[in-house]
């Protein structure tokens, strides 16, 4: 079994630092206490209800030309999953949402964002969205920890294994913290299924504006208990190597549709 302790910082690190920043503690510190209150998350069911409505109704469908969404058939409608899209705007949790949220799976989703993202009135929405923080600076094992309970308890996450935003189309390499993470909740709770279902968004332009047009491609989910034979590194490895190639080969079939096919596709 993985130490929680020993993983922690990796994890968090690996998951949202932009930069090959290391921590030399890995062990509780006083910055937990600080993060703490953040990293817990909670579903308000009438705002979530409310809010799926909205952004499924009007908001996309106003903001955007043209939505369409492939591949929904994959997402398992129960169990522990960690959605791996690609991160390409500030609108990607909204689109997400829109294609694998409840509206779909009748499923809430946990995004896991920085803690700059759950500061003022944002932050009150994202927190009762079901939305928990992390902080790149001070990693934190109250975070692991919460990201475990939550597959444990068969929680949709959302991770974003870029890490980062990139508008170029490609594929950039992946924080290997998200298969770190997967594999301590499976080795924590043998048996437990969990899932990575990685997703790959397009927009018709670099930065979406009006009348953007948009393409989501959902793969088929890879089964985490099939990378627990090796040491945690080479599981590990292995894991963010075929999540990279999922990515990969959901880009590719997508950039075959983008830009002027985007004419031709009809809102979901």
């Amino acid at each position: 079994m993985y130490s929680t302790q020993q993983l922690a910082a990796t994890v968090m690190i690996e998951l949202n630092s932009s930069s090959d920043t290391s921590c030399d503690n890995p062990a509780t510190t006083p910055e937990d206490a600080k993060v703490a209150h953040i990293t817990t998350s909670q579903i308000s069911p009438w705002l979530s209800h409310l809010s799926y409505f909205l952004g499924a109704h009007f908001l996309l469908p106003f903001f955007f030309g043209r939505i369409r969404v492939t591949g929904q058939q994959n997402l398992p409608k129960t169990g522990p999953v960690i959605l791996a899209p690609t991160h390409r705007a500030r609108w990607d949790p909204l689109l997400v949402a829109f294609a694998a949220g409840r509206c779909v799976t009748r499923r809430d989703l946990r995004f896991m964002v920085t803690i700059n993202e759950c500061q003022g009135l944002q932050g009150w929405f994202v927190r009762r969205l079901g939305g928990f923080s992390v902080d790149p600076q001070h990693p934190s094992i109250t975070t692991l920890r919460h990201s475990v309970e939550l597959l444990e308890q068969g929680e949709m996450v959302v991770i974003y294994p870029e890490g980062n935003i990139f508008r170029d189309g490609k594929v950039h390499p992946l924080k290997p913290g998200i298969a770190r993470l997967a594999l301590s909740a499976e080795s924590s709770y043998p048996g437990l299924g969990v899932k990575i279902v990685p997703i790959s968004i397009i927009y018709s332009q670099p930065y979406p504006k009006w009348g953007t047009d948009v393409n989501i491609h959902i793969g088929a989910p890879i089964e985490v208990v099939n990378y627990s034979k090796g040491t945690l590194k080479q599981n590990a490895k292995c894991l963010t190597s075929d999540l990279t190639m999922a990515l990969k080969k959901l880009n590719h079939q997508e950039s075959e549709i983008a830009p002027r096919a985007f004419a031709e596709i009809t809102n979901s």
